[in-house]
């Protein structure tokens, strides 16, 4: 969950190679640093985030039940009735579910007016009342997710929850074992950012204080989603990207516009490297976006992702390998 990553920061270190060493800031980014500063390349910065969406413990109620808000957006409706893990700060992760919402088997309820912001929202780890809440060590604050599990289906297809970004996260780490030990003559530095969800969090502290000490990267490639409408119900006059054609240039989203010119040179990149691209426009903000503030020219990268922020995303695991190739070129020739 947002400012909660440390579980997932330790696992990309683990999967780093020995020679790669991070350093991580105070505001829990996953910072290494590739090649050298002082190289007459341009200073590219290629940021992925470790967050994913989810609730926090508000409050505990004298039946035990747990009151709960989100954090990041998603729609709530594909979260009720689901099975759940509530973290306490101890480190324990509690088998739970999130209750249905009253009065959801009445033939006039209305769901589109079911959020997290009303009444009534619960989630139920088994407890009777406050005090035995209080004794799993659950406490206001601890979080909430939708269990995970790595799900191949059919072909090169696979589902599973938070792809968005654990994917972008898999990209850099196996572009850093692409790029190897002796790397040299470029400015590359690979991020995992926190806090994404909640307002690119990470990304707008490293922003300021990159600026701070006048070292802005020129580049800033933000890998996150492109969330695509390659499903059976929606129209692909928006976010017209299909799953297993490659990686996505997310040419325009609600944070920023890429100049066409470099859309143009990252397909050019890709062809000349028979790496599948695709590019198209979408929604949602992306971590690049904090640092254009201070001069960096935002280029966002992202593979199309069926069904977005709900517990049941779909990829296709050749897009991420397209998506690892073309952060390794960019970070060799850009």
């Amino acid at each position: 969950m947002s400012g909660h990553e440390e579980a997932v920061r330790e696992e990309i270190k683990r999967h780093l190679p020995d020679w790669a060493k991070p350093e991580t800031d105070e505001a829990g980014n996953l910072i290494l640093h590739l090649g050298s500063s002082g190289a007459k390349a341009p200073h590219i910065l290629v940021v992925a985030h470790m967050d994913e969406i989810g609730f926090e413990v508000g409050s505990i109620g004298g039946d035990g039940s747990l009151q709960v808000k989100s954090l990041g957006r998603g729609e709530f409706n594909f979260f009720v009735g689901h099975p759940v893990l509530v973290h306490s700060s101890d480190g324990v992760a509690h088998d739970a579910v999130m209750e249905m919402p009253t009065g959801w088997d009445q033939t006039d309820f209305d769901w589109s007016k079911v959020t997290d912001t009303g009444t009534g929202i619960r989630v139920n780890v088994g407890a009777h009342s406050a005090e035995e809440a209080a004794k799993l060590g659950i406490r206001a604050g601890d979080w909430v997710t939708i269990p995970k599990e790595y799900r191949p289906l059919v072909g090169s297809r696979a589902n599973g929850r938070s792809f968005d970004d654990r994917v972008g996260c898999a990209a850099l780490i196996g572009a850093t074992w692409a790029l190897g030990p002796n790397f040299k003559d470029r400015d590359v530095t690979f991020v995992w950012s926190t806090r994404e969800e909640i307002g690119l969090v990470g990304a707008a502290a490293l922003a300021k204080r990159l600026a701070a000490e006048h070292r802005v990267p020129d580049y800033v490639f933000a890998v996150d989603t492109f969330v695509s409408s390659d499903t059976p119900l929606e129209s692909q006059r928006f976010a017209d990207a299909e799953l297993g054609k490659g990686f996505v240039v997310r040419a325009v989203d609600n944070s920023n516009i890429v100049p066409r010119d470099l859309v143009e040179r990252v397909v050019s990149l890709a062809k000349q490297n028979k790496i599948p691209v695709q590019y198209g426009v979408t929604g949602g903000g992306n971590d690049g976006s904090a640092f254009t503030r201070y001069g960096a020219v935002d280029i966002a990268l992202g593979w199309p992702l069926r069904y977005a922020h709900s517990p049941a995303e779909v990829i296709d695991t050749r897009d991420v390998d397209a998506l690892t190739r073309i952060i390794t070129v960019i970070a060799r020739s850009w």
